[in-house]
């Protein structure tokens, strides 16, 4: 059947199992049948065990656990690199660029999450009536989590507060976008 007969442009499982049905009336071997009834049950586990048609609606603790450690694992080279602290000193003397930087960090969030095409995410509840929670934890954790360990490994020392913020920002933006990619691929249970 081809999309110009009636198909619709977003086929959902349903759209799979009536065309699997329908084949399976009009196939006259025993094993073309048989062989059609178990792609149809291959579907079916699929489609239970969350590998079709999913949808991340809801953001808990355990995408929380996912994008700490998506933040982790990507910032952790960025945390030895001694270019961080050069390019946050720059930062600290263009005040621009430093606003660039993380209105960059912000997009890159939003786009991984909503716009490109790992899950389909769905804004539910969010704050104020319009401010998306996944980015904002997201954001958040990543810039907690890159404040955090730049402090504790001694790469910032809080006695320039500006151009110690600006230095986390550069670690804040590689940990964000770690962050988006650990929470979203894994999925949601």
């Amino acid at each position: 059947m081809s999309r110009s007969e009636g198909q619709p442009d977003d086929p959902t499982l349903d759209d799979l199992y009536e065309q699997l049905e329908t084949l399976a009336e009009t196939v006259d071997d025993p094993d073309e049948r048989t062989e059609v009834r178990r792609t149809m049950r291959l579907a079916d586990r699929l489609s239970h065990n969350g590998m079709v048609n999913r949808v991340i609606t809801q953001f808990t603790g355990k995408d929380k656990a996912e994008a700490f450690v998506g933040s982790v694992i990507i910032g952790l080279p960025m945390l030895v690199e001694d270019g961080v602290i050069d390019i946050g000193e720059f930062l600290a003397t263009t005040p621009a660029f430093f606003a660039v930087n993380i209105a960059l960090a912000v997009s890159l969030v939003v786009g991984i999450l909503y716009v490109a095409d790992f899950r389909e995410v769905q804004i539910h509840n969010p704050y104020f009536g319009f401010v998306p929670r996944r980015p904002v934890w997201v954001l958040g954790i990543a810039f907690v989590t890159a404040t955090a360990m730049m402090t504790l490994w001694g790469r910032v020392t809080w006695d320039e507060p500006w151009v110690n913020l600006c230095q986390v920002s550069v670690v804040f933006t590689a940990m964000a976008i770690g962050g988006s990619l650990g929470d979203i691929i894994p999925g949601e249970d």
